[in-house]
């Protein structure tokens, strides 16, 4: 558990930075926002209140995250994190197609540019969101930190088209420029929405992990001396970097020993080649009549001394963390 503590501790410290600093944000935009009569930094005000629920969401999973495994969780809470990625790029989704109407919107009926308080105080918006981007990206490739990563970068982006956006009108007087710059940035945030959606459906479905094909896996344990056969292999993921793997393993009806070096030959391969730390492979034993070296098996046993012995299995367990 100590091998994870300095990066959780790192991340935990980048979400409070990046809660306050929008908390400060979302305060400063609503003031403004009343002063200066600017429904577009009210607007602001509570596009940024999603941020900060995202933030927490993600914060609160982090801390789940680090929690041991109990006797009711007995995998501990490692999913926390793909769950609050799967929430907040749900939310990022509508704010997309939210983005996307209110600029189509704009495109029909124009907006004049807004006064120059709105300027300035979306020129802190840049500044603050970038710097919360910035460290988000440093802390880690996380799904759940690249969820909230891609919240933040967003509202750099459209804040930053709006001050763009704000001075290529005043230069050129053309108005719509504003709303296809946000489309644009809608466009975007809707893409990579989708890409953490389709990650974190897989991983709650509990499919198989994208970068990890079935039948390479099958064939590299199989290719392993003493293995004859491999069957009912599940290949699932815990959180979006921790993978694991059960399985039934024919071998020959060998000692005790022979099997535990053929298990530990097996979990070198799944760790070196894959990266498969968590592991449960149940052996079973072969019938005599099929057993021969071209099924892989062991050319130093005897196959004619397991007639006569019934079906066996063993379960042999190896966990990593």
């Amino acid at each position: 558990m100590h091998v994870h503590a300095a990066p959780e501790g790192r991340t935990g410290a980048v979400l409070r930075i990046a809660l306050v600093l929008t908390l400060g944000y979302i305060v400063l935009t609503f003031v403004a926002g009343l002063r200066a009569h600017s429904l577009a930094l009210l607007s602001e005000a509570g596009h940024n209140t999603s941020d900060l629920l995202a933030l927490g969401l993600s914060l609160l999973a982090v801390r789940l995250h680090a929690k041991p495994a109990d006797d009711r969780k007995t995998f501990g809470y490692r999913r926390a994190g793909v769950l609050a990625a799967f929430v907040n790029s749900l939310a990022l989704i509508v704010i997309a197609i939210w983005l996307g109407v209110e600029a189509f919107h704009r495109l029909m009926h124009p907006v004049v540019v807004q006064p120059k308080v709105m300027m300035i105080v979306a020129a802190v918006g840049v500044a603050m969101n970038g710097v919360i981007a910035w460290m988000l990206w440093r802390a880690g490739r996380d799904v759940n930190l690249r969820a909230v990563f891609i919240h933040m970068l967003g509202d750099t982006l459209s804040t930053a088209a709006v001050i763009a956006g704000g001075l290529a009108i005043a230069i050129t007087g053309i108005q719509w420029i504003d709303p296809l710059l946000s489309l644009l940035i809608a466009a975007m945030i809707f893409w990579s929405s989708l890409s953490i959606i389709r990650e974190t459906l897989n991983i709650l479905l509990e499919g198989m992990p994208a970068h990890l094909e079935l039948a390479e896996l099958r064939a590299a344990m199989r290719q392993v001396q003493g293995v004859c056969d491999v069957h009912d292999l599940h290949v699932w993921s815990l959180s979006s970097q921790v993978n694991a793997l059960a399985c039934h393993v024919t071998i020959s009806d060998i000692p005790p020993s022979e099997s535990q070096r053929i298990l530990a030959n097996i979990n070198g391969e799944l760790r070196k080649r894959f990266q498969i730390q968590h592991t449960t492979i149940q052996f079973e034993q072969k019938d005599s009549a099929g057993c021969g070296v071209e099924d892989g098996c062991l050319d130093s046993i005897d196959c004619e001394e397991a007639i006569g012995h019934h079906h066996g299995h063993s379960h042999s367990h190896s966990h990593g963390h």
